[in-house]
């Protein structure tokens, strides 16, 4: 296991010759056969643990056994804790949502503060497998049956964050026999053995029945999920090479920059797109196709479906980040913030042309300006109570309908 172990972080690049990593360790099997791998191959290593405080008197135990670990390895522990209960209720996060991230941005807390730059966690091939089931059922699409990769690049807090799985073409039953032929102690979460959790229910019930059913699945499973990830790969280049065409910037005619609150404005062809394929259903490729090319702004599948289904110009769809609007055979998309600050159009606003007075609204919409546009235009008023158009939000420079 040791030579396998090294020659897959050569062959997948995991890190470099004599660069230390630090260690996510747990004190569970998984986290201290790693460690014991890291020590065995004489690759410098730190560890990192927190205690989350979920099961009272364990925790404190498993972090009482992994510094007594690095005691006898010679290597930094850094330990922190968590109130995670207390934090997944003030946030709306399940315990395990707010446990991995507590964790994540601990790591990458720690990066500026030791010289590893490297973080790598004990997940192995069975974890991967059981993360392709969790998301095949979420219905994640393409992009959640990957599984897990050897490595990711995250960015938490500022922080650019490497994570490394080393024991990823492991089973678990060969870290459980290394574990056994090389006597080494660890401590055992009893919540693994619970069924509270979706993953647990996979791990002891659907696995042992698949692996009943097809002795050879973990293989083939692995297999599979190195093919989705090709497969993921191609499939990525096409909805970027789509997206460069179809996504340009919207040259508005509203909205001049105002500090950072101004959003840019982004313009999907709509109607290019629906001309591909038919009918825009969910299921079908332009379905799919759009809700790939509108995934980095937000929208879920649901405000994808609203928005095929949707005929009324001017129609809002919004998601946490951004808002959409239906524009002419067009998508505009733009950052969900708030106008900056000064006058902007509110109802009854009337304003004066060569042909008289009338309501701004109109105006706006004859001139095409779109409903978000408008909720950006900076305004002022004349002194006999007509609005003026400002196009940089400055007071003097009025746009006016001359014809």
């Amino acid at each position: 296991m040791l030579t396998r172990f090294k020659d897959y972080i050569t062959q997948q690049h995991l890190f470099s010759p004599g660069e230390e990593v630090l260690l996510a360790v747990s004190g569970g099997r998984d986290s201290v056969c790693m460690a014991h791998l890291f020590h065995q191959a004489s690759i410098p290593f730190a560890i990192a643990h927190c205690n989350f405080h979920l099961r009272p008197g364990d925790c404190d135990r498993d972090e009482a056994f992994v510094r007594q670990r690095a005691h006898h390895y010679g290597v930094p522990c850094h330990v922190t804790h968590f109130d995670t209960r207390a934090v997944a209720a003030a946030t709306g996060e399940s315990i395990e949502e707010a446990a991995r991230r507590l964790r994540y941005e601990y790591f990458a807390s720690l990066l500026p503060l030791t010289p590893s730059k490297i973080v790598a966690t004990a997940h192995h091939r069975d974890d991967s497998i059981e993360t392709f089931f969790l998301n095949l059922f979420r219905g994640t699409g393409i992009a959640g049956l990957h599984g897990i990769r050897p490595v990711s690049d995250l960015r938490i807090k500022n922080f650019e964050l490497k994570v490394v799985r080393p024991l990823l073409p492991f089973s678990r039953a060969e870290i459980d026999a290394y574990i056994e032929e090389n006597h080494l102690e660890y401590v055992e979460d009893s919540t693994n053995s619970e069924l509270d959790a979706r993953r647990n229910q996979i791990r002891h019930r659907l696995m042992p029945l698949l692996r009943e059913l097809y002795p050879s699945v973990d293989t083939t499973m692995a297999a599979n999920i190195e093919r989705l990830y090709d497969t993921e790969l191609i499939y990525k280049e096409f909805i970027e090479k789509l997206r460069s065409q179809l996504i340009t910037p919207y040259a508005t005619q509203a909205i001049k920059q105002s500090g950072n609150q101004t959003p840019q404005i982004l313009c999907l062809d709509l109607s290019q797109l629906l001309s591909q394929h038919s009918p825009a259903l969910p299921g079908t490729p332009q379905y799919s196709l759009l809700f790939e090319l509108l995934r980095p702004y937000g929208f879920n599948a649901s405000t994808v479906a609203d928005i095929l289904a949707a005929t009324e110009n001017g129609k809002l769809f919004y998601s946490p980040t951004h808002v959409a609007e239906l524009h002419a055979d067009r998508l505009l998309i733009a950052s969900n913030v708030e106008p900056a600050p000064g006058r902007h159009p509110q109802p009854g606003d009337r304003i004066k042309t060569k042909k008289g007075t009338r309501l701004l609204s109109d105006y706006l919409k004859d001139q095409g300006f779109s409903r978000i546009e408008r909720q950006h235009l900076l305004l002022t008023v004349n002194a006999d109570g007509f609005v003026e158009l400002t196009e940089d939000g400055r007071p003097g420079r009025s746009a006016r309908d001359d014809k």
